[in-house]
């Protein structure tokens, strides 16, 4: 697919699948109840899709519990479960377009970030820990004579997995890789706002040779289907990404419930530290893109950007003028490069912060609602400087394409401003002196620290963060350990 023609003729062949999945088949909402799709590029209904209560819930929790305990999957060897999830990641592939037309019409990203990008990246993945499952082994614990301990890791049961819409697809496949990997049975919640790439994915895994009932999908409002799949008493782990305030909910559904274990994946305020001495002309292009890439949709976006004062103006200067070719297009033209923002309420909440920060500060670009062929939830690409460190831009999530500036005078007052927050995600650091960049790297409070460039990861190293971005680590062998728990069968001989 290379142009706009090419996926507007596709996406109109498309038929999403809306219903719930469970036990290995589509079905509608026990009320029948739905809630809508919109494109957010157009404000088209995509479907009108099953919304999930605690009846379905109780279902697919039931299904994946049935064959949990049946050993259909949790007790094959992991040979069989790396054949199975490496046949997944070639149908992911095979469908490649169709899934990521579903995550460019249900959420407004561009088509063309998806197909090479986020559904590659899910197939990678399902593909590294059917790789990875046959070559983790136990442990011998040293003992007395006549005594042999052995240390195995088990799978733990039925795990909820609640995911966010700004990568839809890439993200659950963040947790049902390691999760299905690893033996255990998932019901995956997915986002409101973007639910399709997950129900179809369901039906391709069961295609690969998952059994029915190991994975089930409820889609559905996170009042009714978040709420009962975190309160329910026979789900073993909770596996969340999204927001601070809604992850902290689930932490209370945990204690009111059965104490099941919380990995909370949530919100971030990263910085981007750019000293004197980097390589300027590379750190404005990254600058650009860790700030707007996905219309800042990103929990690790570096939405805070801080100059040393020496080269602030310079900086800035050249910053505006590249960042006028990001400008808000039609998602489906691989020519874009900035989609819309998932719906209007989104829109609203990031357009309300640009019109209080035109109180707080100067904005140098952007800071407008836009459309496209009259129509969508568009926002120009906003940078903001003059801040006070207490500005809401400064010290709260934004998640959307707005990037807010500030500029410190020396190393020790860089570091006290990029940890000068509730979270602790991630954060990049330009310089070309290696002895800064390890004092620097070391001291900053966050999950992932890039040095000259932003926003690195990969299947291979672990993705989380410190104080309010919360404690589960995705990605890596370590996304492993919190799918399994540690058994010791002591046996004296």
């Amino acid at each position: 697919m290379t142009t706009l023609d090419d996926w507007t003729r596709l996406a109109a062949e498309i038929t999403p699948r809306t219903e719930v999945f469970i036990d290995g088949k589509y079905r509608s909402a026990a009320t029948g109840a739905t809630f809508d799709s919109i494109n957010p590029a157009t404000g088209e209904l995509i479907a009108s899709v099953a919304s999930a209560d605690a009846t379905d819930v109780d279902a697919a929790v039931a299904s994946g519990r049935e064959a949990f305990e049946s050993g259909v999957w949790s007790r094959t060897s992991p040979a069989h479960r790396k054949r199975v999830l490496r046949a997944l990641s070639d149908l992911v592939m095979e469908r490649s377009e169709e899934l990521a037309l579903l995550d460019s019409m249900d959420m407004g990203k561009l088509v063309s970030e998806a197909h090479t990008v986020d559904v590659p990246s899910a197939a990678e993945l399902f593909a590294y820990y059917g790789e990875a499952v046959d070559k983790q082994s136990g442990e011998i614990a040293p003992t007395e004579p006549g005594n042999l301990a052995l240390v195995t890791r088990e799978p733990l049961g039925v795990i909820g997995a609640v995911t966010p819409w700004n990568f839809p697809l890439d993200l659950a496949v963040w947790k049902l890789a390691p999760a299905l990997a690893a033996g255990n049975s998932v019901v995956l919640k997915p986002a409101e706002q973007a639910p399709l790439s997950s129900i179809r994915l369901a039906e391709l895994a069961v295609e690969a040779g998952l059994p029915e009932g190991v994975l089930n999908v409820v889609p559905g409002l996170g009042p009714t289907a978040g709420e009962a799949l975190g309160r329910h008493p026979d789900v073993d782990v909770i596996a969340f990404t999204g927001s601070t305030d809604t992850g902290k909910r689930f932490l209370r559904y945990a204690a009111d419930s059965n104490a099941k274990q919380v990995w909370l994946e949530m919100g971030g305020k990263s910085p981007n530290l750019v000293f004197a001495d980097a390589d300027l002309d590379a750190a404005v292009d990254k600058a650009i893109f860790g700030a707007f890439y996905n219309q800042g949709a990103v929990c690790s976006s570096n939405s805070r950007l801080m100059l040393h004062e020496s080269i602030a103006e310079e900086f800035l200067a050249e910053l505006v003028k590249r960042t006028a070719s990001v400008r808000p297009g039609n998602p489906l033209d691989p020519a874009s490069t900035l989609g819309a923002l998932v719906d209007e309420s989104h829109t609203a909440r990031v357009v309300g912060f640009i019109d209080r920060a035109r109180a707080d500060g100067d904005i140098l670009t952007g800071g407008t609602r836009e459309t496209v062929d009259g129509r969508g939830c568009f926002v120009a690409p906003t940078i903001v400087a003059n801040l006070p460190s207490t500005a809401e831009l400064i010290t709260d999530e934004v998640f959307g394409p707005v990037l807010a500036v500030q500029t410190f005078a020396d190393e020790a007052q860089a570091i006290a401003m990029a940890n000068d927050t509730i979270y602790g995600l991630a954060a990049s650091v330009w310089t070309r002196d290696l002895s800064r960049a390890h004092r620097v790297s070391a001291a900053l409070r966050a999950g992932t620290v890039s040095v000259n460039t932003v926003d690195a990861l990969s299947a291979q190293t672990p993705f989380g963060g410190f104080k309010q971005s919360g404690f589960g680590r995705d990605l890596s062998l370590h996304a492993l350990d919190k799918y399994t728990g540690l058994k010791t069968t002591w046996i004296a001989l």
